[in-house]
């Protein structure tokens, strides 16, 4: 028979590994009968019975497909020394093969056997949740890039062809309440430092308008949060500057958290058919955040709920 017209071997669970046998001890069947009504061979029938007359019903059971011998596989010794090898250097198996002159696969398949195929995780620093007890103790301030354009592109449409090539830039500023979540945020032309500082300024105004008091804001390491202008400007507020550990974004997490929802329910949501139309939108999404979004960790409330005196205000 040609190799590709030959049938794949049939795959038996226990029960159906029993269905056989019995049909040939208990019900009578010849194993050629067996075999025909279970759609398998007759051998794999014999077979079956032949484990069965061994060890009863137990023996039908899942058996490892590995051989039970194998006189090329390598001494306990030899794959200690693999090992070794492995936990002193962090080296993949190509590079051990080389070093041992042994077969890449040979490495692998002994790593992948002691259980060391991959290297462990590097331990982190264990992440501390907090809130602050005040409205306004504490803002966290980012910035988000985000390409203008003037018609639907190639995230809706798929076919990977830039179509509105020069249209620029727009920079998502947000500002976010750690204690409410009352969140804030515009799209400007530039994430500079004096475009940075006039959106503190427009953000604590906004804040104060609510009955918040902004007295820290949190920021990232960024060269605008470091400028002159960013510094001046929250002494003229009288708004104490906080910053993240270096190469540790998620000290910022409540921001990056409101820019990964911005993203994904506002920005990306819709075909929108240009990048004006888009910014149009935030304003209102902004009010529905605020006022009607469930937020998760204020107990499925919207932000505007722990701004107490504020709960039918809506602009």
């Amino acid at each position: 028979m040609n190799a590709m017209c030959r049938p794949r071997r049939k795959r038996l669970s226990w029960e159906s590994r029993c269905e056989i046998v019995w049909k040939v001890v208990e019900g009578g069947m010849s194993p050629e009968q067996a075999a025909a009504c279970s759609g398998v061979h007759r051998s794999t029938v014999y077979r079956l019975l032949s484990r069965f007359r061994e060890g009863s019903w137990a023996a039908l059971v899942e058996r490892p497909s590995t051989p039970r011998r194998q006189p090329r596989r390598l001494s306990g010794e030899q794959e200690a020394e693999i090992v070794a090898l492995r936990e002193r250097t962090g080296y993949g198996p190509l590079r051990l093969a080389a070093i041992l002159g042994r077969p890449a696969s040979t490495v692998g398949k002994t790593l992948r056997r002691r259980g060391c195929s991959r290297l462990p995780k590097p331990e982190r620093d264990p992440v501390i949740r907090y809130e602050r007890e005040r409205n306004g103790e504490l803002v966290h301030v980012d910035t988000k890039k985000l390409g203008c354009f003037w018609t639907v592109g190639k995230r809706i449409l798929n076919e990977g062809v830039p179509r509105s090539e020069g249209a620029g830039w727009q920079h998502l500023h947000v500002c976010i309440d750690d204690r409410s979540r009352l969140a804030y945020a515009e799209l400007l032309a530039t994430a500079t430092a004096p475009d940075c500082a006039r959106f503190l300024g427009r953000a604590v105004a906004w804040y104060a308008a609510r009955g918040i008091t902004v007295e820290r804001v949190l920021t990232d390491n960024a060269k605008a949060y470091r400028s002159h202008a960013w510094r001046d400007r929250c002494a003229s507020l009288g708004v104490e500057r906080r910053y993240t550990r270096p190469y540790r974004p998620r000290t910022n997490g409540k921001a990056e958290a409101l820019i990964k929802t911005l993203l994904r329910e506002w920005a990306y949501r819709y075909a929108y058919p240009s990048s004006s139309h888009r910014a149009r939108a935030l304003d209102g999404y902004l009010r529905w955040y605020n006022h009607r979004r469930p937020h998760s960790s204020l107990g499925d409330q919207p932000p505007i709920s722990r701004v107490a005196d504020l709960c039918g205000q809506y602009n």
